[in-house]
């Protein structure tokens, strides 16, 4: 399976842990009248339920080491160079993150009158040279997330996933 589709079942796991941890919750009691015995025969025992937790918790855990190590093997190329996919996603993270703070900064004027007072706020830095600043970040980011993406549809991992998939 490739690294994207192992990324889709991950998610998958974890909705399915949720369903498993609910439907627990809802066996694990049953209201009955005081002179009502408590019958024998459930759809699924609490038992039944708590063993097929584990068993995806297990796939889970097993899933996520193996995309991990992907995330360190698997190379994508970038403006900076090669990067290991795991760096290559922090890259493009902090890249937002740059974009986001340049355009806000690109948004103030460069000169402000504060309300109330005598006082003028001024930009130390051009507004528009951010804005382009910030559009060439955000360029930048887009291209490293592309080369993420067909980096995890190229990188393949072992597992069995026909259980869930």
């Amino acid at each position: 399976m490739n690294l994207a589709d192992a990324l889709t079942l991950k998610q998958l796991l974890h909705e399915q842990i949720d369903t498993l941890t609910e439907e627990i919750e809802h066996v694990a009691f049953i209201s009955l009248q005081a002179n009502e015995s408590i019958p024998t025969i459930q759809s699924r025992s609490l038992q039944d339920i708590e063993m097929e937790l584990e068993h995806i918790r297990l796939d889970l855990r097993q899933l996520d080491r193996l995309i991990q190590e992907a995330n360190v093997q698997a190379v994508v190329e970038t403006h900076d160079g090669p990067l290991p996919l795991v760096e290559a996603i922090e890259l493009a993270i902090q890249l937002r993150v740059q974009a986001r703070l340049y355009e806000k900064l690109s948004l103030r004027p460069k000169k402000d009158y504060v309300h109330g007072v005598a006082v003028i706020k001024h930009a130390l830095y051009d507004p528009e040279l951010y804005r382009l600043k910030a559009r060439d970040i955000k360029k930048r980011a887009i291209r490293i997330e592309s080369a993420i993406q067909a980096v995890r549809y190229q990188t393949d991992i072992e597992f069995d996933a026909s259980r869930y998939m």
